[in-house]
């Protein structure tokens, strides 16, 4: 028992570490949340939590080790979650208009659905979560612990991603935070716009 409460506050201590390093998950928040989005912000913190349960059940069972071993499947997802990242990048720059952005924040209103399928996009495009959670599990648990030990770091991870991901959803979209992104909001769109950009090209780059 004391080995398997060790290996749980292990593993999410190292969980919670890369949960809140900034990312491009961080950054889609962001542009959500302070675009009077909350709705699609939310949205996207639990696409964010079911698409990295599903890489650590994949990881859980071995089935991730097998698909980082299909080069041509990696290089696909790579590339194509590259892309996504420099359309959403580009879609930040062109709706950066005072006008541009009022459409778009009606638009977001009430779109948990869209934010969730934006957030599960851009963790499953991401590659480097199968990495992670790969080492994650070798390094972090080992083969002989218990299942339902097992089971408990699935249900922490995705309350750690649930909580930091809502919480930045909740702060960032709040009248003050709003107020200052309502006067620079199409520099700050455009910044933002910029940073998920380059996070694409790198993805796309570390492939050719």
């Amino acid at each position: 028992m004391s080995q398997e409460l060790t290996t749980i506050f292990g593993a999410l201590a190292i969980y919670a570490a890369v949960v809140l390093s900034p990312g491009p998950n961080f950054t889609l928040i962001t542009r959500l949340a302070t675009s009077d989005a909350r709705s699609a912000a939310l949205g996207a913190t639990f696409g964010f939590s079911v698409g990295a349960m599903v890489y650590a059940v994949l990881s859980m069972t071995g089935l991730a080790l097998i698909i980082t071993r299909v080069g041509w499947l990696v290089t696909f997802v790579q590339i194509a979650g590259g892309g996504y990242l420099i359309y959403l990048g580009l879609s930040a720059w062109f709706t950066s208009t005072a006008k541009t952005l009022n459409c778009e924040r009606r638009r977001n209103i009430n779109s948990a659905a869209r934010g969730f399928r934006m957030g599960l996009i851009v963790e499953l495009s991401n590659p480097k979560g199968i990495a992670f959670f790969v080492s994650f599990f070798a390094v972090a648990i080992p083969m002989e612990t218990a299942l339902w030990a097992k089971a408990v770091i699935l249900a922490g991870g995705f309350f750690l991603e649930i909580v930091w991901y809502g919480a930045a959803s909740f702060l960032l979209s709040t009248r003050p935070v709003r107020t200052v992104y309502e006067r620079f909001a199409m520099w700050i769109e455009r910044a933002i716009g910029t940073l998920l950009a380059v996070f694409g090209v790198r993805l796309i780059w570390e492939k050719i």
